[in-house]
């Protein structure tokens, strides 16, 4: 991914916390004909779930349906790619106040590179499932227990392929009004945090957030 030094963020721990915030990921592979896609829940693996840096040199755990095609194709120790989709949001000029000035729109997107390491067994394959409901209901459920269930998932469990990801190396862009002065960022921010519903509203509060940092960091 291309990305032009001034989206780049200093602080490296914001491309971690945007792959635990928008964990959904589009993971690619090399295929035949064309590339290999796939959206699949990704998490950082328990022992680096704590950490506060960047990426680089962490496992990430996920798994997909072995009827995909996707799956066969994967070998152990195979290159790959995971995509992963922040909040985005169209920018009007009229926020600019200037004349001439041109729309644009502000993103962020973590793309990580690793090497596949499959699961064979079950149990390892179970072990990856529960992780991820634990860690999605924490941040985004109600606490929902796997424990009366775990006969039903042993029996999906055949259908099931999981791995885990070991990270390589990262590239992170945060597209966030960098090139404009700080009170233009703000009206920016602003219009983007009263959107109805969605990523722009995402981004507006990611907006301010990263800048708060910024200034701190300061």
């Amino acid at each position: 991914m291309y990305v032009p030094p001034i989206y780049q963020p200093e602080d490296r721990g914001w491309l971690r916390r945007i792959i635990q915030r928008y964990p959904l990921a589009t993971m690619i592979t090399n295929g035949e004909r064309m590339p290999y896609a796939t959206h699949l829940p990704v998490i950082f693996s328990p022992e680096d779930a704590a950490g506060t840096g960047g990426p680089e040199g962490a496992t990430l755990l996920g798994h997909m349906n072995r009827a995909n095609s996707h799956w066969d194709s994967l070998t152990d120790g195979a290159s790959a790619q995971l995509v992963f989709t922040g909040p985005h949001g169209y920018v009007t000029p009229t926020l600019y106040r200037t004349t001439p000035a041109a729309p644009t729109w502000n993103f962020v997107s973590v793309h990580v590179q690793g090497r596949l390491r499959l699961l064979r067994t079950m149990e390892e394959t179970l072990d990856v499932v529960q992780l991820t409901v634990d860690a999605y209901e924490s941040a985004h459920g109600d606490g929902w227990q796997m424990d009366g269930s775990l006969d039903y998932f042993a029996r999906i469990g055949t259908a099931v392929g999981a791995f885990r990801f070991e990270v390589e190396s990262a590239d992170g862009m945060f597209k966030l009004s960098q090139e404009k002065d700080p009170e233009v960022r703000s009206r920016v921010s602003e219009r983007l945090s009263t959107a109805d519903a969605g990523p722009s509203r995402d981004l507006g509060h990611l907006m301010r957030e990263f800048y708060l940092d910024e200034d701190h960091a300061a």
